[in-house]
């Protein structure tokens, strides 16, 4: 054989091998999930993923011809700075399609500058403080705001016969915006704030602050502290101290009596009155579906949280987006159609806002009650159509 000849070869075998990734990668639409996978809100990212198997299980992972794979970074939250590296490996080595996830608004705002500069369409799957959607044109928010949740607390306990409360919350963006908007309904249903506690972030010690919240004698205490074990350590100690017997209400957000964590809570949240957008005792045949969908595809996961609702709602739209972009992602193209998306979730109908690209969904009021041997967020009422007053 002569040395043209070999030449030849070699050079069309380094064609057809660049050529194959290169092919495959085009049939791919990848998806940069970026969450607490460990540390102290590990659960997170464990129920956005088991959200998304969920969804892949009933629709499969091929869409408009494309393969859909996940890349998961770990950001051991909350990591801004974490987040902000594995989102830019995310965009430049791995060329994702889309962004998401997001456990913590700290995390959420340090990649909103990369998904601006790179165009690329982030979908929030739990992040909740109103000013993320206005760091970014191609941000889209399928989660809640916790403005957006507390304000019809506060208006449903000013018309309950609750006269003075203490908010209690975490000393962070959806904290202060949790206080605000429960502070601003509340005072304009007649309601008084005796005192105003923020607790931090991480690992707070709740006994002194439980204590503060004793001593003012307040009708009820309201309450924002991130779902997960701190719920279960406040409850804990607001039995431990006596403000149950004292007559001192609970009324909270939703993330107090989240569902993964409320069977574990057991009789320390019976009567608890929350505000939220998802409970596991909604009753709809899309969140029977899912919740019988959940289990299927995550043995041994326990029961769904709103986190795994908005992960399988985000999927949704994310596929809308491919189906009707025909598999060629363009990020100004994705916003246009995410803008406008309204789906049947699980928790009910929702919609994006177009103007704020926030969420529009029907907040309840619920009640920890046994069902059987089980604890559940049993609704009661509800707030149609609510748009985040935070903006």
């Amino acid at each position: 054989m002569t040395m043209k000849k070999l030449v030849s070869m070699a050079t069309l075998t380094a064609v057809v091998l660049f050529a194959l990734p290169l092919a495959w990668a085009e049939d791919t639409i990848k998806i940069g999930l970026i969450a607490a996978f460990s540390g102290p809100f590990a659960d997170y990212g464990k129920q956005m993923e088991g959200g998304i198997k969920t969804w892949m299980a009933q629709n499969g992972s091929t869409v408009a011809g494309k393969k859909i794979e996940i890349i998961i970074k770990d950001t051991t939250g909350p990591s801004p700075e974490i987040a902000k590296r594995v989102a830019q490996e995310l965009v430049v080595r791995d060329k994702v399609d889309f962004l998401a996830g997001f456990s913590l608004t700290p995390e959420a705002l340090a990649v909103a500058p990369i998904a601006e500069q790179a165009k690329k369409p982030m979908i929030i799957m739990n992040a909740a403080s109103s000013a993320i959607t206005t760091k970014s044109n191609y941000i889209v928010r399928f989660s809640m705001t916790l403005a957006q949740i507390s304000a019809p607390m506060a208006t449903w306990a000013a018309k309950n016969n609750i006269k003075k409360v203490v908010t209690l919350v975490a000393d962070y963006g959806p904290g202060i915006d949790a206080e605000t908007a429960f502070k601003n309904e509340f005072i304009k249903g007649g309601g008084t704030i005796t005192e105003a506690i923020r607790v931090p972030l991480r690992n707070p010690e709740f006994a002194p602050y439980i204590q503060r919240v004793k001593d003012a004698k307040p009708d009820a205490v309201f309450i924002f502290v991130p779902a997960g074990e701190q719920g279960v350590a406040f409850m804990k100690g607001y039995r431990e101290r006596g403000l149950a017997a004292a007559g001192i209400k609970v009324i909270a957000t939703g993330d107090l009596t989240d569902d993964h964590a409320l069977p574990a809570m057991g009789d320390t949240t019976l009567g608890v009155i929350t505000t939220f957008h998802y409970s596991a005792a909604h009753k709809s045949p899309e969140n029977l579906a899912f919740l019988k969908n959940f289990a299927a595809a995550n043995p041994g996961a326990g029961r769904p949280s709103f986190m795994a609702v908005a992960a399988y709602d985000g999927m949704a739209a994310i596929y809308e987006v491919v189906r009707k972009l025909n598999g060629k992602i363009d990020g100004d193209q994705a916003m246009a159609i995410l803008k406008n998306i309204q789906l049947n979730s699980p928790r009910g109908p929702i919609a994006i806002d177009p103007q704020t690209r926030d969420i529009v969904q029907t907040v309840y009021v619920r009640k920890v009650e046994k069902v059987g041997d089980e604890f559940y967020n049993v609704e009661f009422d509800q707030f149609l159509n609510q748009k985040d007053p935070g903006k």
